[in-house]
């Protein structure tokens, strides 16, 4: 029993998950140290360069974002068959991303009205300056903007910057005319299925830079803040938000129960991996890859895969969309801005709205929050209060939009799995 046990506790460490793990620990204790030893110029100067050990494995993902989403969708829809098919399996997808984006929504605006972070806070020296790089941003927000940032103007610009709502516009039309084209294109089809098992095992090869990218994250982020004393200023605000993301979890998972019964705690098991590089990384974008070969082995369809988490990661934030309402408000309290309850749910629909398909942008939540504030008259440049705090409330949103994707596309694919299952029993 003890050799098993033994067994287990080696395979853990020198698994990715507790390489990730031992990752984050090692980076926080060397930033911590290098922040408390050394000058703040200084600090800032290795921050810089650590963080570069974290660009880079993001670079090397992203790198294979865009020829995994495109080739895998296209013959996910290939083999899904028809538009009826397609339609069936993107209503579901639709329905499941808005329901879990306005419950989401709701929780942020519970406990932020709840718990009143932002009243009465008293904040020193905040850097308004910092704010300019994101509210810059949100002059190109707009609804206008986001319709046609839905369309492609050219794939090929679509791929090199990894516009993920767009590739999947393209390669639902792309597949849906190669699926009505029957045997003719097999070949095509044939070509770009092993063409998406290359890029897989590129996966495989990218994700051992994992442990390496997480440290630098990691390490960088602790050089220059003093997350004591950040954490002490910010705890009404940081406590309170997560309080919120841990009931959003707590209902992700039961409601994962619920669907998938006992195969729930397979899945949990299978993302920690994928949890634990988001959460380091502060990039569910960088788990996708990883993602969609988890998926495939707890045993969702390949086509399923490749139609739900690209269409997730443009419609299905559920971290980001609490974060959303919860910070939007924060900022009024923190300036005395009233806010009725009619006005609130109005904002809450604008989120749902404005926050769909800017998953590429840069600090996307940021973003939305900024374009938000000026809406409804509340201070833009109050995005600069929560600046400060906003890498270590990233990390929990970023895990959250993970479990988020990979609990809908698990449940989904149950769905067809059982819908298929009865039309056989019929025959």
């Amino acid at each position: 029993m003890q050799q098993v046990t033994e067994t287990k506790k080696k395979s853990f460490l020198s698994g990715l998950t507790g390489q990730i793990i031992i990752a984050m620990v090692l980076g926080a204790t060397l930033g911590i140290i290098l922040h408390n030893y050394i000058s703040p110029e200084a600090a800032q100067s290795f921050s810089d360069k650590i963080k570069m050990l974290a660009a880079i494995f993001i670079r090397l993902v992203q790198m294979i974002i865009s020829p995994l989403v495109f080739t895998t969708l296209v013959v996910g829809i290939a083999k899904l068959g028809d538009i009826k098919t397609v339609g069936r399996i993107g209503g579901k997808a639709i329905a499941w991303f808005f329901t879990a984006s306005f419950i989401s929504l709701l929780i942020g605006l519970f406990y932020v009205n709840i718990l009143e972070p932002g009243v009465g806070l008293k904040l020193g020296h905040v850097d308004m300056a910092a704010a300019t790089e994101v509210t810059a941003k949100t002059k190109t927000l707009s609804f206008e903007n986001f319709v046609e940032h839905i369309v492609p103007k050219s794939i090929f610009e679509a791929m090199a910057t990894n516009e993920i709502l767009q590739i999947v516009i393209f390669s639902i039309f792309f597949g849906l005319a190669a699926a009505s084209l029957g045997s003719t294109v097999k070949p095509v089809i044939n070509a770009l299925d092993k063409a998406s098992h290359i890029v897989l095992k590129m996966v495989n090869y990218v994700m051992n830079f994992a442990p390496i990218g997480v440290f630098g994250a990691i390490a960088g982020v602790f050089a220059i803040r003093d997350a004591e004393e950040l954490i002490l200023t910010y705890f009404k605000f940081f406590g309170s938000f997560l309080i919120g993301i841990s009931t959003l979890w707590i209902i992700l998972i039961a409601v994962g129960y619920i669907f998938l019964k006992g195969r729930m705690t397979e899945l949990l098991r299978r993302i920690v991996g994928p949890l634990a590089i988001a959460f380091g990384t502060t990039s569910s974008e960088a788990v996708f890859p990883k993602l969609t070969e988890e998926l495939e082995e707890f045993g969702v369809k390949d086509k399923i895969v490749s139609f739900m988490l690209p269409l997730g990661y443009s419609f299905n934030l559920d971290g980001s969309m609490m974060y959303m309402t919860f910070a939007s408000i924060f900022i009024a309290q923190f300036y005395g801005v009233h806010l009725s309850l009619g006005t609130q749910m109005a904002m809450l629909l604008v989120l749902m709205l404005t926050s769909k398909g800017i998953a590429g942008v840069p600090r996307a939540s940021l973003v939305v929050v900024a374009a938000t504030c000026g809406m409804f008259d509340i201070p833009v440049e109050g995005i600069a209060l929560i600046l400060p705090i906003d890498h270590f409330c990233d990390m929990f949103r970023s895990a959250t939009n993970v479990l988020g994707n990979a609990l809908a596309t698990s449940v989904v694919g149950q769905w067809e799995s059982n819908k298929e299952l009865a039309a056989n029993q019929e025959e």
